[in-house]
């Protein structure tokens, strides 16, 4: 036996079989569903939807599109999350098509500032719709960061930041039909709170990864 088939059997030696890494896409269908839901009951429960927005979906096709596109953006962005959790797991057409698909629907609400989908209107207005936007992103935050850990995260930060901004535009994306409908008031007070859970999901992963270090570690 050689010194090369040596050092691989000395280093193989103690290695114990590991679990094999569950379906991701499962895993975020299901963590993307639940947060939704959440979403959803959470949202009814602190007060009625915008009067007359089910109709406003059925009779303006860009309002129902600019939805749609915000649900397909967030559900694209949370898989593209869960993906990069696991080795070679994420391939940089999926991200790139998660950032185009994102960018495309914001820019529906800075093209409304000029051409809105609907006629602004202040029915529905919600006075702390910026604080339930937020505050309903941070249950589906813990609970990703929780389930990435188990997996095996090459970079946990940017890893949670991306869940972190797919959990903080679900209750923003939800806010058009909950809120009032002014593109202006979207952008400050619904899209802006959304993309704040980034920083929070950036910083909330930091802690868990300083906990989880060795104390030899600490300082790096």
């Amino acid at each position: 036996m050689n010194k090369h088939d040596e050092l691989i059997e000395t280093l193989s030696r103690d290695l114990k079989p590991v679990s094999r890494a569950p379906n991701v896409n499962v895993l975020a269908s299901v963590w993307i569903l639940l947060s939704a839901g959440f979403v959803v009951i959470a949202t009814h429960l602190a007060g009625p939807l915008r009067p007359g927005v089910f109709e406003q979906l059925v009779a303006n096709p860009r309002f129902l599109l600019e939805c749609l596109l915000g649900v397909t953006a967030i559900a694209w962005v949370g898989v593209a999350g869960y993906r990069s959790a696991i080795p070679a797991g994420m391939t940089r057409k999926f991200a790139l098509a998660g950032v185009v698909l994102m960018c495309a629907w914001l820019a529906q609400y800075v093209l409304g500032l000029f051409i809105p989908a609907l006629e602004p209107s202040t029915a529905g207005a919600r006075a702390r719709c910026y604080l339930e936007t937020m505050a309903y992103a941070v249950p589906p935050i813990v609970i990703a960061l929780i389930m990435i850990r188990r997996l095996y995260p090459m970079h946990f930060v940017r890893t949670s930041m991306a869940l972190a901004l797919a959990a903080g535009m679900l209750p923003a994306l939800y806010m058009q039909l909950a809120c009032m409908y002014v593109p202006l008031h979207i952008l400050e007070f619904h899209i802006l709170p959304g993309l704040a859970m980034v920083l929070f999901g950036a910083l909330l992963a930091g802690l868990l990864r300083r906990r989880s270090e060795p104390p030899g570690n600490l300082s790096r």
